[in-house]
C-alpha cells in the first residue's frame, strides 16, 4: 500500500490537486515557531498564509486521490498512520515559501498565460486533440475542484515556476560525468564458472529430535499460527433481490418493442464514391453515363480505382456526411446517383450491395430482457430492502434472521486470517470486496454490528465477526513436516556455502577451474560480454552483481537463480570501452542524471528559502481543520 501511495503522487491528478510542490519539507522538517491558539491560518510565511479551509480542502483532496489510486476509501486512522496530515502540511508549507518569495519579488503572470497553460494541459484535450471545455469541467468534477480554483492554482504554479526556473531550468549533467558513467556502464567481463548442484552435499541426514527441536525453538515466530476470524456476511446488490419470475411476458414484449433498435441490425450498404473538383465536372461525368460510359470509366478518369472509391459496407448512421448518407440509402442497388453536394465537394455514388435490416426475434432475447427488467426492479427496491434489513437488526434480529426476512443469504467464512488464507494455507478467492472486508473485519470486535461496506454504486456488504481464534505459538509436532523441510533446505544451503568456500580457497591456492570441474563432475562454462546492467538468464541480476564486485583474476560464488545450488566463478577478462561519450548512454539515463542534479539544486533552493523565511505553524488550527 505504501508503494501505491508513493506512485499516486506521480500522477497528473496529484499535480492538478496539489500544484507544483517540487520538494517535501521532510528533508529538513518544519521546525518553525509553534503556537496553540485557535486561529484562521494553519501556517504563515511572511505575508503568505494557508487557511484552515485551504488545509482541509488539500487534505480531503489528497485522501480522495489516494483512495481512488488504492481502490478503497482511506479511513481517518489510516491517513494518520500514513502521516498524511503532516505530508499535506509539508507540501503546503513548501508552496507557501515559494509563494512568499515570488510575492516579495513582485512576480506575476497574465491571464492570457494562465489560459494558454490551461489549454495546453493534456488532461483537458478532447477527441480532436485540442482543448475541450466539457472535458475540462468533467476532469475537475472528478477531483472535486471548481474551475476558478483550478485557474487560481494554475496561476500560483506558474508564478512559483518562475522562481524554480531561475535555479533549475536548462540544467544538464556535465559531459565529463556522462562520459565516466558511459565508461562504467560500458565495461564488459568474461567469466569461467562451474555449477555446484545441491546433489554434491546430498543426502542430508535427518536431524535428531533434539537438534530439530532446538532449531525450531530459535525460529518459533516463523511457525506461529496467525489470528483467525469467523466472518458472517450478507451481500445486498440488485441481483440479490431481483426476481426474474415476477416479470410478465407482457413486460418483456413491451421492453422489446421500446428497445427494438437494440435488437436490430440496421440495413447496411456497400457504397462507392467518386469526388470531383466542381459541380460542372460532376454533371459532365454523370451525363457521360447516358452516352455509354460506365461508373468504372468515371473512376478511372478520376485517376482512381474501385478499391479507393469504396467507402465500405456501412449503416446510414455510420456515414458522417448527411447528404451522402441520405442519397446512398435512397438509391436502388447498382444505380448511379445524381450529383450530390457533399461536405467536401460534389460526388457521384453507387450502391453495389444491400444487406437488409435484421431483427433478432423476441424468443431469442426473452431471457436476457427478463433478467434486465428484474435487475432494474431489484435496483428500485434495493434501498427498501436495505432499510428493512437495518430495521430488523435494530429491533434485535440476528444477521441470519434479518437476512432470512428479506430473502437474502448469509454466508459464513469459518476461519480466515488477515491475508485471506484458511488454516490449511489455501486462499479464499470468492470473498466480495475481499481486501476491504478483511481489513474491516480484523479491526472490529467480535459480535459488533458494523456499518456496511459499499459495493460499486448501489450495493452493500453487511458483516460481523462471530468468533476470534487468537494468534498462538505452534508446537513442533503441529508443523514437524514443514520444519523438517526448512531445516533440510537450510542445512543443504549451509553445506553448499562451505563447499563453495573451500573450493574458492583451492582456486586461490593455484587450482584451476577445470580441475575443480572434474572433481565435482561438472562441466566448466564460459560467459562473455557481461554488462553491469544485464539480467543474464543463466546468472540472474544477483549473479552479475557478484561478478562485478571482484577485480580481474579474482573468484567468488553466488546462488543459482534457477534453484538449489551455487555457481563458483573466476573473472578472466575485463574490457573497458576504448572511448565513450554521453551518446553511449540511453537517453533516459542521461535525463535521469540531469533531473537528479536539478532536484539537488531545487532542494538547496528550498532549504535556503526556508532559512530566510520563518514558517509559523498553528497545530491547533491544523487539528481544527481535521475535525470539521
Amino acid at each position: 500500500m505504501l508503494d501505491s501511495l508513493r506512485n499516486s503522487a506521480k500522477s497528473w491528478v496529484a499535480k492538478l490537486l496539489l500544484g507544483l510542490l517540487v520538494l517535501s519539507f521532510a528533508v529538513w522538517g518544519i521546525s518553525g515557531q509553534m503556537f496553540t491558539g485557535i486561529g484562521s491560518d494553519v501556517l504563515k510565511v511572511g505575508g503568505t498564509s494557508v487557511s484552515v479551509l485551504d488545509y482541509r480542502l488539500a487534505y480531503d483532496r489528497q485522501i480522495s486521490l489516494l483512495s481512488r489510486q488504492l481502490g478503497t476509501r482511506l479511513t481517518r486512522e489510516q491517513a494518520v498512520n500514513f502521516g498524511l496530515d503532516d505530508q499535506v502540511l509539508q507540501q503546503l508549507a513548501t508552496s507557501a515559501v515559494l509563494d512568499e518569495t515570488a510575492r516579495r519579488m513582485g512576480l506575476g503572470v497574465s491571464q492570457q498565460t494562465v489560459a494558454q497553460l490551461t489549454a495546453s494541459d493534456p488532461a483537458f484535450r478532447g477527441a480532436g486533440g485540442s482543448f475541450d471545455r466539457r472535458q475540462f469541467e468533467f476532469v475537475l468534477s472528478q477531483v472535486g475542484m471548481r474551475p476558478e480554483e483550478y485557474l487560481q492554482n494554475r496561476e500560483n504554479d506558474a508564478i512559483r515556476q518562475q522562481v524554480i526556473d531561475a535555479v533549475a531550468e536548462g540544467v544538464s549533467a556535465p559531459d565529463t560525468l556522462l562520459r565516466n558513467v558511459a565508461l562504467y556502464r560500458g565495461e564488459s567481463r568474461t567469466i569461467e564458472y562451474v555449477p555446484l548442484p545441491r546433489s554434491l552435499v546430498e543426502p542430508i541426514e535427518p536431524p535428531s529430535d533434539e537438534e530439530l527441536q532446538s532449531w525450531f525453538d530459535e525460529r518459533k515466530d516463523n511457525y506461529a499460527a496467525p489470528e483467525y476470524r469467523q466472518i458472517n456476511y450478507v451481500k445486498l446488490e440488485p441481483e440479490d433481490v431481483a426476481d426474474p419470475s415476477a416479470i410478465s411476458e407482457e413486460q418483456i414484449r413491451t421492453a422489446y418493442e421500446q428497445e427494438r433498435n437494440r435488437y436490430t441490425t440496421p440495413e447496411r450498404r456497400t457504397i462507392e464514391r467518386v469526388s470531383f473538383s466542381s459541380t460542372e465536372e460532376a454533371e459532365a461525368a454523370r451525363e457521360s453515363l447516358r452516352n455509354g460510359a460506365t461508373f468504372e470509366d468515371i473512376v478511372e478518369r478520376q485517376n482512381g480505382s474501385l478499391e479507393e472509391a469504396t467507402l465500405g459496407t456501412l449503416s446510414q448512421d455510420e456515414i458522417a456526411d448527411p447528404a451522402i448518407a441520405e442519397e446512398a440509402f435512397s438509391l436502388p442497388q447498382g444505380q448511379v446517383s445524381q450529383v450530390v453536394e457533399g461536405t467536401f465537394g460534389p460526388v457521384l455514388l453507387r450502391v453495389t450491395e444491400i444487406v437488409p435490416e435484421e431483427a433478432t426475434p423476441l424468443e431469442e432475447v426473452s431471457d436476457e430482457i427478463r433478467q434486465q427488467l428484474a435487475l432494474e426492479d431489484g435496483s428500485r427496491v434495493l434501498l427498501d430492502t436495505y432499510d428493512a434489513y437495518e430495521d430488523a437488526r435494530a429491533g434485535g434480529a440476528s444477521m441470519q434472521e434479518a437476512a432470512n426476512q428479506q430473502g437474502l443469504t448469509m454466508e459464513t467464512v469459518e476461519a480466515v486470517d488477515r491475508s485471506g488464507r484458511r488454516p490449511d494455507g489455501t486462499v479464499i478467492s470468492d470473498l466480495p470486496e475481499s481486501q476491504e472486508l478483511l481489513n474491516q473485519a480484523f479491526e472490529t470486535e467480535q459480535g459488533l454490528e458494523n456499518p456496511p461496506i459499499h459495493i460499486g454504486a448501489n450495493g452493500y456488504l453487511f458483516y460481523e465477526v462471530s468468533e476470534v481464534t487468537p494468534a498462538r505459538e505452534r508446537t513442533l509436532d503441529e508443523v514437524r513436516d514443514q520444519v523438517l523441510e526448512d531445516w533440510t533446505n537450510a542445512e543443504a544451503e549451509a553445506r553448499l556455502d562451505a563447499l563453495a568456500g573451500r573450493l574458492e580457497e583451492e582456486l586461490e591456492g593455484g587450482k584451476t577451474l577445470d580441475e575443480i570441474a572434474e572433481e565435482v563432475d561438472q562441466e566448466k562454462r564460459v560467459k562473455r560480454g557481461l554488462k553491469r546492467q544485464s539480467d543474464d538468464p543463466d546468472l540472474g541480476q544477483a549473479g552479475v552483481a557478484a561478478v562485478f564486485r571482484v577485480p580481474q583474476g579474482d573468484t567468488g560464488s553466488f546462488a543459482n537463480p534457477a534453484g538449489a545450488g551455487r555457481f563458483l566463478f573466476r573473472v578472466t577478462e575485463v574490457f573497458q570501452p576504448a572511448s565513450a561519450s554521453a551518446d553511449f548512454l540511453p537517453e533516459n539515463v542521461a535525463n535521469s542524471m540531469s533531473q537528479g542534479i536539478s532536484n539537488d539544486l531545487l532542494e538547496q533552493l528550498v532549504t535556503q528559502l526556508r532559512a530566510e523565511n520563518e514558517v509559523v505553524v498553528n497545530r491547533a488550527a491544523m487539528q481544527q481543520a481535521l475535525n470539521f
